[in-house]
């Protein structure tokens, strides 16, 4: 029977998924990771799971299509509530955004820290994300950044604390403001690899922010307004740093 075929941002998920793992594929909407994991021997088992009924009844048929039923568990689940420790090595989670997602790491972080692995996608306040994944002694070891459907999607492979976490490595990009170090803006690993889809979504926010800048009124030195202006201007001046270092060095 044909592979299922998945997204590129999916696909870049699925790859990090160290071969050989079990896997628990948390929010797996219509289970095509779980199949895909399971068809290419990249997991022997997965379990499946998903806090609506209705993505669980879809994955159910989809995975009795591709006839590998015998390798994947579906569970009714909000978040990693019904999971047992120590049924999977590696944490799949994709697709949501960051809030939810830090929802689900700290619930039960017993659980959370029993993987050998997190794949994760959030898909907002990705930097306040990898903040609170570096304060807390995960490991970031591996990034990547997709382009599809006009989005920027950017992913992670993290090492929970028992299992290689807190040996942080941070490259010598300048620590900004807020409490934010570029890597926590950027992404430690995409810096580190000069990743080419980094670059263009930097290339991006930075002309968007131009714009917004050059359109605010002049003359204002006070107020809610001039504090936007600063505020965009040493935005600005991040991202055009950074970009210059990711494109001589």
């Amino acid at each position: 029977m044909k592979t299922v075929e998945l997204s590129k941002r999916m696909q870049a998920v699925a790859d990090f998924v160290t071969k050989g793992n079990r896997v628990c594929d948390v929010g797996c909407d219509h289970g095509y990771v779980s199949i895909y994991l399971v068809q290419t021997l990249a997991a022997p088992a997965v379990l499946a799971m998903d806090v609506n009924k209705g993505p669980l009844l879809g994955a159910g048929e989809h995975i009795r299509q591709y006839g590998v039923e015998d390798y994947i568990t579906l569970r009714l689940s909000d978040g990693l509530t019904a999971y047992g420790i120590g049924e999977a090595d590696s944490l799949v989670c994709a697709g949501m955004g960051g809030r939810l997602l830090y929802h689900i790491l700290t619930k039960e972080p017993e659980k959370t820290c029993d993987f050998r692995e997190l794949i994760l996608q959030p898909q907002s306040e990705i930097a306040l994300f990898r903040k609170w994944l570096r304060e807390n002694g995960f490991l970031i070891v591996d990034e990547n950044m997709i382009w599809e459907d006009e989005k920027f999607y950017p992913m992670m492979k993290v090492k929970p604390p028992a299992y290689g976490g807190t040996d942080h490595t941070f490259s010598d990009f300048d620590a900004e403001g807020g409490g934010l170090l570029s890597e926590d803006r950027f992404g430690p690993v995409l810096l580190k690899k000069k990743h080419p889809v980094l670059k263009e979504f930097i290339r991006r926010e930075l002309k968007m922010k131009q714009r917004i800048l050059e359109g605010m009124p002049e003359g204002e030195e006070v107020g809610k307004t001039a504090d936007r202006k600063r505020e965009l201007a040493k935005e600005t001046e991040i991202l055009e740093k950074t970009l210059l270092r990711l494109v001589t060095e």
